[in-house]
């Protein structure tokens, strides 16, 4: 009796826990297929910002809309499911894209953005591929580093707004690079990549393999 009440409560658990998880992958899925069709449509990655409202709603969709922004983001969250204080490195992400905001608006020059972004997405896929753990200090610049680089991209588009559209549009990227770094997590957790001695499962190996090769493609396209 009591085996079978343990048995049903384990199956409802891992069903709950796959409901979850499935949630999670379809919101991902659908934002990869918008930042697939914007790029396809021509959506323009530089706008102009004038008032709070179109800060907010800029500040939701500039992380998405490009895809070499997008990978980076998942490819953190899942990284940071290798550790139990993982979402500290999904923060680190975050202020480091406030950070690189910052360090636009001060007209300060970061050289080569769209090569350390495929590098930094291609380092991200190849942590994701190899079975040994990369230490929490690493993986917490390597965030700290796509974060600023991250930021500083998506700058040029409120270059001139004022002080009030300029923090909406750092709330809602926030909001957006945060959401989308924690389901990534999650997606993680729950396929088991903070289990001791764990055995990589095959979908985050091929996530590997398909983030190295969008950083291949975004690397050739950015040294024409």
């Amino acid at each position: 009796m009591f085996k079978t009440k343990l048995s049903e409560s384990r199956t409802w658990g891992e069903l709950k826990t796959s409901k979850f998880m499935d949630r999670h992958i379809g919101a991902i899925a659908a934002l990869i297929l918008i930042s697939l069709l914007s790029s396809l449509s021509g959506t323009p990655l530089n706008h102009t910002i004038t008032n709070c409202w179109e800060g907010f709603v800029w500040g939701l969709a500039d992380p998405v809309i490009g895809l070499d922004c997008l990978v980076g983001i998942i490819a953190i969250g899942l990284l940071s499911s290798m550790f139990v204080r993982g979402a500290a490195i999904a923060a680190c992400f975050v202020l480091a894209a406030i950070l690189g905001i910052v360090i636009h608006l001060f007209q300060l020059n970061l050289p080569a953005i769209e090569i350390a972004f495929a590098i930094s997405t291609i380092v991200f896929g190849t942590m994701l591929i190899i079975p040994n753990q990369p230490s929490f200090v690493v993986l917490a610049l390597m965030g700290i580093s796509a974060g600023s680089f991250q930021g500083y991209t998506v700058a040029e588009s409120i270059i001139g707004a004022g002080i009030i559209p300029l923090v909406a549009y750092i709330l809602g990227m926030t909001l957006t690079l945060f959401a989308v770094a924690m389901s990534a997590r999650e997606i993680g957790v729950a396929m088991g990549m903070g289990e001791i001695n764990r055995t990589l499962p095959w979908k985050i190996s091929v996530a590997g393999f398909a983030l190295c090769a969008i950083g291949i493609v975004f690397l050739s396209n950015s040294t024409i």
